[in-house]
């Protein structure tokens, strides 16, 4: 190094030393300003370097007196010593940046503490170690010696400031994830909540690092919240912070995790939303939560139970790579217990099912000890392929479209145990002749079903060693819940009507439903006969009764009707980033998006803009006469999403002709917040022929004062256009 420049580099050690101890004096009383509080914030990008090259440092001087004198020595050491006065200057930057970060809010506690100290301490020893390594009384033991309290504070500092950034217990985490948890002690938060908070959370939200005055390490300050309140409603993740801040879009700079750090899977959102509907418990286990619950059913795959475990099979474990392939969202595959080779496997989401999902399965049959297929549209022809799996002892075929013929197939099944047939129209006859070719069965489950009380005792004098459940009697005790209706259309969206097509998996059940928007009134709202038909925009609600039952809860479902359609549609200005969809073709489609916004690919169809207008050209090959043009939108304003400010519509008669401004509709600015909602907004206007219409959709400029955004630009998500 050029001697001029090592004395500059000599000086800026002993100036950053000098600053260190000013800034330490009057800590404080210091305020970084914003454009200082910038220069902090390079603490993590400029300590990497000089942590390498103190390392390499350290190990030269450790073996500096055994080695033997060569012609390149005095290079060497000349290249060391230059090397030396940059580490020092460098670690004396990084330690003048950290300090300065320190000063944000949301830093403080013990490691905070003994970060700074053991920085400075570390900057002090190896800035001196320069002045002094070429002293008379510089010798072997002497330098390891310092060596030794160099490398103990490097390694020191580096663990704390992990600590720091990635929240406590980081670097020994990856041997807590060996422990093994089974199913039956698992806890819903100790075991499926916490490590989420742990590992995407804590870094930001720790004693050490208040971001926002958050601290999300112990129960007593997770309830405590912080700046901006409460961290979650309990029962309601939809009016919930933590919720709220994890669905706003990736640009926003509320969003959390902050950009750049690992961000929430769709399952970790799912555990979060269940977590807080169920009340956010801090004790409750998986096991008590009920078969069909979400949470219960993805701890089922996340721990294997303890149950079985001295059981042996004759038959090895599946091959990981095929069970990673079958595995996917529709479908779960777990071992049955630990160091078992016994799989369990669940298939979800009726509306993906097809016999394929079962044939998949052949490949792993020899394992497969439980399977559930309940509630999917499982056929007898089905039934044929679940005979495969030889050494099947569980069978869930609860509410399937089987029936008691078609379980003949199952004779070849020597294993099998327990047999649910809850919910199916299995009937006596078929059902005893079937049972006859299950010689090891044990229990069945038959509630639900047109079996009566004759039948039921005819199959337990019958079938003594098998245990017959025949369902629910309602004591007036403990009446049941419904699950609310369900509707059978693939689409609801029409051309011209569709019919209304209402039904429960429960027989006997009665459907009352509106379609005026009023609430359900269990004795005056219609009930619903199966001949209603769809013929314009109409919302419909519907609740299940039943005598002996409680009521269901609400539900709500969209019918639209689009009855002409573009030849072709331009996205004339730009998408938002995360919220492009399938592009043009997104807006007549006839796929709905649901919440969230920020959904994966498959399921994300919102097409959204904030900086600028939504602006389409359609265009019709021949001219179509429209009065009404229809945007569906999303609306949820905790987290940013409003109605759009206005909607314009656009058209001209031919192609050389110039653009109309038909109709204008300004849509009124929500006043408070209110529930999230999916809705169409109308925009009427006298029959008019288009041969190319233009649809400018403006978000709203300003969000409101009462809003914690106020003033900023709303994001604004559409998902389909609807004309008639």
């Amino acid at each position: 190094m050029n001697p001029k420049w090592r004395g500059i580099f000599e000086q800026f050690v002993f100036t950053a030393a000098v600053f260190l101890a000013f800034l330490l004096a009057f800590e404080d009383q210091i305020v970084v300003p914003n454009w200082l509080q910038v220069v902090g914030r390079l603490h993590p990008l400029v300590l990497h370097f000089p942590i390498v090259l103190l390392l390499i440092l350290v190990t030269y001087e450790f073996f500096k007196f055994t080695r033997s004198q060569t012609p390149w020595t005095e290079i060497v050491e000349k290249w060391v010593r230059d090397a030396w006065i940059t580490g020092a200057a460098l670690t004396g930057l990084t330690t003048i940046f950290g300090l300065l970060l320190s000063k944000e809010s949301g830093y403080s506690g013990d490691t905070l503490f003994w970060h700074k100290w053991s920085a400075i301490t570390l900057f002090t020893v190896f800035s001196g170690m320069y002045w002094i390594r070429n002293a008379a009384f510089y010798q072997q033991t002497s330098a390891r010696i310092l060596v030794g309290i160099v490398a103990l504070l490097l390694l020191f500092t580096g663990h704390l400031g992990a600590e720091l950034t990635h929240g406590e217990g980081f670097v020994v985490a990856p041997l807590e994830q060996g422990k093994q948890i089974y199913l039956e002690d698992a806890l819903v938060f100790d075991h499926m909540v916490k490590p989420i908070l742990q590992y995407k959370c804590v870094s930001c939200h720790n004693p050490e690092k208040k971001k926002g005055g958050l601290d999300l390490t112990s129960k007593e300050r997770i309830l405590s919240g912080g700046k901006s309140g409460p961290l979650f409603v309990i029962g309601k993740p939809d009016k919930s912070l933590l919720l709220e801040r994890i669905h706003l879009p990736m640009e926003d700079k509320k969003h959390m995790p902050a950009s750049g750090q690992p961000q929430l899977s769709d399952e970790e959102k799912i555990i979060l939303s269940h977590w807080i509907k169920e009340n956010a418990t801090f004790t409750k286990k998986v096991m008590d939560l009920a078969e069909t619950d979400s949470l219960r059913m993805i701890g089922n795959r996340l721990f294997v139970s303890v149950h079985d475990e001295s059981q042996t099979y004759d038959f090895s474990a599946a091959d990981q790579e095929t069970i990673d392939q079958l595995t996917n969202e529709y479908r779960t595959i777990a071992p049955l217990a630990k160091n078992s080779p016994a799989l369990r496997v669940h298939i979800f989401n009726k509306n993906e099912f097809t016999s394929k999902k079962l044939e998949e399965l052949i490949a792993i049959k020899e394992q497969i000890i439980f399977l559930s297929v309940a509630k999917m549209p499982v056929k007898d022809a089905d039934l044929g392929t679940i005979a495969q799996f030889e050494n099947i002892e569980r069978l869930e075929l609860n509410f399937t479209n089987i029936t008691a013929k078609g379980l003949i197939a199952l004779k070849t099944l020597p294993r099998l145990k327990s047999l649910s047939l809850s919910g199916t129209q299995v009937n006596y006859p078929d059902l005893q002749a079937a049972m006859q070719g299950l010689k090891k069965l044990q229990a069945i489950y038959l509630w639900d079903t047109p079996l009566t009380g004759d039948d039921l005792k005819a199959l337990t004098a019958k079938f003594k060693g098998v245990q017959i459940i025949g369902g629910f009697k309602d004591d007036g005790q403990n009446p049941l819940k419904l699950n609310p209706p369900e509707l059978k259309n693939t689409s609801t969206i029409f051309d011209t009507e569709a019919p209304l097509t209402l039904f429960h998996t429960i027989k006997g059940v009665e459907i009352r439903y509106t379609m005026d928007g009023s609430p359900i009134d269990s004795s005056k709202s219609a009930i619903f006969n199966g001949k209603v038909t769809i013929k314009s925009n109409t919302r419909i609600r519907a609740r299940a009764f039943k005598a002996g039952w409680i009521g269901s809860d609400e539900a709500v479902f969209e019918y639209y009707k689009c009855a002409i359609k573009p030849d072709s549609v331009t996205v004339v200005l730009p998408l938002n980033r995360v919220h492009q969809a399938n592009g043009p073709k997104s807006f007549f489609d006839r796929n709905l998006g649901t919440f969230s916004a920020n959904a994966p690919a498959w399921a994300n169809f919102w097409t959204g803009v904030r900086n600028n207008d939504m602006e389409l050209n359609l265009n019709f090959n021949t001219p179509k006469t429209i009065s009404v043009v229809s945007l569906r939108i999303m609306e949820e304003l905790a987290t940013g999403i409003f109605p759009p400010q206005s909607i314009e519509i656009w058209g001209k008669t031919n192609p050389t002709g110039a653009f109309k401004r038909i109709q204008m509709l300004k849509v009124p600015v929500p006043k408070e917040t209110r529930f999230h909602e999916l809705y169409a907004i109308d925009v009427k206007f006298k029959l008019t022929s288009f041969r190319e219409m233009k649809i400018i959709a403006k978000p709203l400029e300003k969000i409101p004062q009462w809003h914690g955004a106020k003033d900023k630009r709303a994001l604004l998500l559409v998902d389909e256009i609807f004309l008639n």
